[in-house]
């Protein structure tokens, strides 16, 4: 028997990074078959690649971490979900800095991702990769093809100016060649994507906004997620 509630209340947050340890993940594909027979699940854990924390299904174990794994284009883009033992996780990490990963863009993106990390300098904000990016900077393998978004994480602290940042996005999106995807992580874990911010600012009411957490997805009303954030 397991702790449902102090495993539920781990701090796990979405895009969360796990190392999982080898034998523990023998017995996680153990029970998914389906997953344990597709290229280079096997061996994920021992080429030393995490997984990411996601949000939980409803009938899932609580007991257990929810976590998937993208694969590369070439092995079909499927993306696998799992369930791992808190016990079975050595490593537990934030996505990598964009600073970071900007080392495996393509170099058509670079001018696009120096605007972002010019951004975030001037407003106080470090911006972290996930996405495709990430997970080609994490594992070197192909993940990127041309037609990919460039998926940024905004983790902004409480009393942020939100609309400030939102605004920087979209003027470098303005002249960017690539799409930029991503979300503003509040305190709590809440997550918006920077895109249904931007557009909610633009409008003269304030409408609700689609945000996501550990448990699932729900509408806030903006002003009430401005006013969670500068309170938090």
């Amino acid at each position: 028997m397991c702790d449902a509630k102090q495993t539920m209340r781990g701090g796990w947050r979405r895009h969360d990074l796990l190392r999982v340890a080898p034998n523990v993940w023998s017995l996680v594909l153990a029970h998914s078959r389906s997953a344990a027979d597709l290229p280079l699940v096997q061996d994920w854990p021992h080429r030393g690649w995490p997984v990411i924390v996601r949000r939980r299904a409803c009938a899932e174990d609580p007991c257990l971490v929810p976590v998937g794994l993208p694969l590369p284009p070439a092995h079909g883009k499927l993306r696998i979900a799992l369930l791992v033992p808190p016990n079975g996780i050595l490593q537990r990490s934030s996505p990598p800095l964009l600073l970071e990963a900007a080392a495996s863009a393509h170099p058509g993106w670079k001018s696009t991702i120096f605007s972002l990390l010019g951004l975030g300098d001037r407003i106080g904000v470090e911006p972290t990769a996930f996405g495709s990016l990430m997970w080609q900077h994490q594992t070197g393998l192909p993940y990127l093809s041309p037609t990919s978004d460039l998926d940024v994480l905004w983790p902004v602290p409480a009393g942020f100016d939100v609309r400030s940042l939102v605004s920087g996005i979209g003027d470098i999106q303005r002249d960017a060649t690539l799409r930029i995807d991503g979300e503003l992580v509040f305190p709590d874990g809440t997550a918006v994507n920077w895109r249904e911010l931007w557009n909610a600012y633009k409008s003269d009411d304030y409408p609700k906004v689609l945000a996501k957490t550990m448990e699932g997805v729900r509408l806030l009303d903006l002003e009430s997620l401005v006013c969670v954030e500068q309170h938090t």
